[in-house]
């Protein structure tokens, strides 16, 4: 097929999974340029280092396995989960080290991000490579968009969640959870290699996939009622502190806060971001040991100034 229709292939489906993503954080949505970011290194240097590192390790595996059959088993079913889980995952770690770092939600939605560029890259070559008629090439094109690039996502996404959980836990936290979230990744890489390595195992492989996108939905959405309830209690906390009206807590942690008309429109998104972004500082605050935890209250003052402010103003707009 044409390299301009593989090339469209491969990244319309990835683009609109990716915008799904990001409009399914609620709250406090990461800037969209650092999410594509995160896809740009999936599918440019998470692909370079994942091709060097397979080549690396194909090499030592075929100085003692002479079946190409064997070798390309392995390769596929133990060299690609682990290589290619480990070059995705290499850019997460160091989004989670910048301290504006928010929350699970953050690592699902990076991952997320970095996976789809991931199987972006190797869904474009797929399509040229083994796409060598038209029929051929709408099967890969459905499957691999439909599920293996999908696959990536969840697995990526999965390292992105414990990598988030593990920022604000307890030391011994910090040094496992990483670790757990890396081998669950690969796992996941892993079942689905292999299912679809085997024509006795398709089916399988089809249904842990459904399987682990209904559990990714679902983590989702724990991770963000979660943030609603950060949301609620920090914030009556500023009530408390007479710097929030009590009305506007339960606009801010539900749909309402979308609508128009309950706060002044030229400010109303000012006034939503800076609110919920107060909120999310107070927990990191209070869930962090050592030398961020300064920054997090100087946030916290800053915040809570310009919410004042904007309160402020608002007020004096209505009396005008």
């Amino acid at each position: 097929m044409p390299v301009i229709a593989s090339l469209l292939a491969a990244t319309i489906p990835m683009m609109l999974y990716l915008i799904i993503i990001w409009r399914m954080d609620k709250y406090e949505q990461e800037p969209l340029i650092s999410v594509f970011y995160h896809f740009f290194w999936g599918a440019v240097g998470a692909v370079v280092l994942a091709l060097i590192g397979d080549a690396f390790l194909s090499y030592q595996f075929e100085q003692v396995i002479a079946n190409p059959r064997t070798l390309s088993l392995l390769e596929t079913i133990l060299i690609a989960p682990f290589v290619e889980e480990i070059t995705k995952g290499i850019f997460l770690v160091i989004t989670v080290a910048n301290i504006k770092f928010d929350n699970l939600t953050d690592g699902l939605v990076y991952g997320g991000a970095i996976g789809l560029g991931f199987g972006m890259t190797e869904n474009f070559l797929y399509f040229l490579s083994y796409g060598n008629t038209f029929e051929t090439w709408v099967a890969l094109v459905i499957i691999r968009s439909g599920f293996s690039a999908v696959m990536h996502c969840i697995a990526t996404a999965t390292f992105g969640a414990f990598l988030g959980i593990a920022k604000f836990s307890t030391r011994s936290g910090k040094l496992t959870l990483p670790f757990v979230g890396l081998f669950s990744a690969m796992l996941i890489h892993f079942l689905w290699n292999f299912s679809v390595s085997f024509e006795s195992t398709y089916t399988f492989g089809f249904i842990f996939l459904l399987t682990i996108v209904i559990l990714f939905i679902v983590v989702f959405s724990i991770s963000l009622r979660k943030e609603r309830k950060v949301i609620i209690s920090e914030l009556l906390e500023e009530v408390d502190l007479n710097v929030l009206p009590r009305a506007y807590v339960s606009i801010l942690s539900t749909q309402k806060r979308r609508r128009s008309g309950w706060f002044n429109e030229d400010i109303r998104k000012d006034f939503i971001k800076v609110a919920i972004k107060l909120a999310f500082r107070k927990t990191q605050y209070k869930n962090t040991l050592g030398k961020n935890k300064q920054f997090y209250l100087n946030e916290i003052i800053k915040y809570r100034a310009i919410l004042k402010e904007i309160i402020e103003k608002s007020m004096s707009t209505f009396v005008d």
